[in-house]
């Protein structure tokens, strides 16, 4: 059997690594393994900011339930394994490799090449399987209707989290047209929990008979104040969780959830890291920047600041840069501004992040060329591949 670094190399070969939406591919690879998926008992959530919030909530509170509980994100920070689940343990480097290996025997049996994040889901179904799963989180990867995720024909619910502008060359140029994508993961006589008031959300509800579940993002202050994750978004995505626990687990008391809400984890998500002073935050698109700012500004409105911000260009860089750096917050106290290239042909340049900034900035090449002190809050922010090559493990863990 191949070893962890050989299935990486696989994984990532070429022709393996693109996005082409459509759920034709990995319905015929599923089938072949006998359609793993359609045993399994899913909560499937969507969005554009939150899913990996909630996702992580229901995960620690099921667990801590009693329920054996299988968790699947996206993307990974440090390792592939993170995306696959069960009671917050990831998967071995062994099981990882069995499973791709019966995957990659599966499609080629089928004459299909599947892509990465098809191929990820395909194992994670069939290792949920095999481990008698009770209830599988399900984060969707890339819009819903048409994300592989999709492919399960039913869920115990759908939740849909908030929705702004992002992957818009694939989803639509609208908030409504993105909800249209999102709403397409609802399923027939099947609930969905959703704090968004989209009409097409509502339309397709309405079409296949499934009660729509409106959440206000109030949640009790015992709860609020249980949770471990800090941030003025976690409170619509700590109301969705619960929303969902309370409808689904009748067998869930209170204090089961605030031991759950006690420990979550979701690395790089305004992760404060103490002894850096350093806050790790995946804000990768523009409503992602605005709710960073808004927690720094309620958590450290007047500690001195230090940025460093990478991103993909396909992003609305320029208006994320607008929003994290506008002058009427920094007037007086210009922060320092570090821009770092990642290894991606689809990376912004430094001069690119450096034309549309209007403050002086400086190019990183490496984190160690940082000086982490108690007098100045950094702040590293931005694409989830930049944090990859960055951050260290063990100061989100």
């Amino acid at each position: 059997m191949m070893n962890y670094e050989q299935a990486i190399a696989l994984l990532t070969s070429k022709g393996r690594f693109f996005i082409d939406l459509g759920l034709e591919r990995i319905k015929q690879v599923l089938e072949e393994l006998g359609n793993p998926q359609e045993s399994l008992k899913c909560i499937q959530v969507a969005g554009t900011n939150g899913k990996g919030s909630v996702c992580a909530i229901l995960s620690s509170v099921l667990t801590v339930a009693g329920y054996k509980t299988g968790l699947f994100t996206s993307p990974h920070i440090f390792e592939y394994t993170e995306r696959i689940k069960i009671n917050d343990v990831e998967i071995s480097k062994d099981d990882f490799c069995k499973y791709l290996s019966i995957v990659v025997e599966a499609s080629d049996k089928c004459n299909v090449t599947l892509t990465e994040f098809e191929i990820l889901t395909v194992m994670m179904f069939k290792y949920f399987y095999d481990n008698n799963i009770d209830v599988v989180v399900l984060e969707t990867g890339l819009g819903g209707r048409l994300d592989a995720t999709n492919v399960i024909s039913k869920n115990l619910c759908s939740v849909i989290t908030h929705i702004d502008l992002d992957h818009t060359e694939r989803l639509g140029d609208s908030k409504e047209k993105i909800a249209y994508e999102k709403a397409g993961i609802i399923k027939p006589q099947c609930p969905v929990v959703t704090s968004e008031g989209y009409e097409a959300i509502r339309d397709r509800a309405d079409e296949l008979d499934s009660m729509m579940l409106m959440v206000n993002p109030y949640v009790e202050p015992v709860f609020a104040n249980s949770l471990v994750l800090k941030g003025i978004q976690q409170r619509e995505n700590l109301a969705l969780a619960i929303a969902v626990i309370k409808y689904l687990f009748k067998d869930i008391d209170d204090n089961t959830i605030i031991r759950g809400l006690m420990r979550v984890k979701h690395i790089c998500r305004f992760q404060y890291v103490k002894e850096k002073n350093l806050i790790v935050d995946g804000s990768h698109n523009p409503n992602g920047v605005r709710v960073l700012n808004e927690n720094l500004n309620l958590y450290y409105p007047d500690k001195k600041k230090r940025f460093i911000f990478g991103c993909l260009k396909t992003k609305d860089y320029k208006r994320m840069l607008a929003d994290l750096f506008s002058f009427e917050q920094y007037e007086d106290n210009q922060p320092e501004i570090y821009f770092y290239e990642f290894n991606s042909g689809d990376s912004c340049t430094f001069e690119q992040l450096r034309d549309e900034c209007i403050y002086f900035s400086k190019k990183l090449t490496s984190i160690n060329d940082i000086e982490f002190s108690e007098d100045v809050l950094t702040v590293v922010c931005g694409s989830f591949y930049m944090l990859n090559e960055l951050i260290k493990k063990e100061w989100v863990e």
